[in-house]
């Protein structure tokens, strides 16, 4: 996904993932990927938008979140670090999941999300 602000859309996702496990796992000028530590598979690449490559719009984007409660920190981490509350965290019965859905820095549509277990 390529970012009009790295820097504050870095600042964003490091922050409003880090309550999913997901951390930076790939720093270099103007790339960050983010993936579970105990995994080799990135969960997502950021990059700076230039002349190339514009800024990445209307994408939405959702990560497992492991309790009700990881959906509660990625919210709130998400806000503070410059994200806007799309949805607040609640149950949605038609996804039978407790999600919670924000906009990133470019307005993209980020979601965490907890499955119900059966």
């Amino acid at each position: 996904m390529f970012a009009s602000d790295f820097e504050g859309s870095e600042r964003f996702y490091t922050a409003a993932l880090e309550p999913l496990g997901i951390a930076p796992g790939y720093r270099a000028d103007g790339v960050a990927e983010y993936w579970h530590p105990d995994r080799d598979t990135p969960s997502v690449s950021l990059e700076r938008a230039d002349a190339a490559a514009t800024a990445t719009k209307g994408m939405h984007l959702a990560f497992a979140a492991g309790s009700p409660a990881a959906v509660d920190a990625f919210h709130a981490a998400a806000v503070a670090a410059g994200g806007a509350t799309r949805h607040a965290p609640r149950f949605w019965s038609e996804y039978r999941a407790y999600c919670a859905f924000v906009s990133d820095p470019d307005g993209n549509n980020i979601e965490a999300v907890c499955k119900e277990t059966q």
